[in-house]
């Protein structure tokens, strides 16, 4: 499966927890966490990776505004937080997305 948020969670065949949601972005609890908090951000329309984002200034600040509004509720239950994406060999689904995490992974 090279995209499981399309694939998977975009479809509806996986359910899961939503944190927040626009109509271009949506963020949710990880399906399977590497992190006591672990939520995704991702674009709704399918994007393979940073590096393949066309200069959409509008999605661009909606994404960033979706993920600075839930590091901001995660720092203000936690105290801080991490935010990261991964791109080629690091990137197991091939969707381009956020993790927003905090605490030491438990990998």
């Amino acid at each position: 499966m090279d995209d499981y948020y399309c694939d998977e969670v975009l479809s509806g065949k996986t359910m899961v927890k939503k944190v927040f949601e626009t109509d271009h972005v949506l963020a949710f609890h990880h399906t399977n966490p590497h992190w006591p908090v672990h939520i995704v951000v991702i674009p709704i329309i399918h994007i393979p990776d940073l590096l393949s984002l066309e200069c959409d200034d509008q999605l661009l600040s909606e994404l960033f505004s979706v993920i600075r509004r839930v590091a901001a509720n995660v720092i203000k239950e936690h105290g801080s937080c991490r935010i990261l994406t991964n791109i080629g060999g690091y990137q197991d689904s091939k969707h381009l997305h956020w993790h927003v995490i905090f605490g030491d992974a438990m990998l």
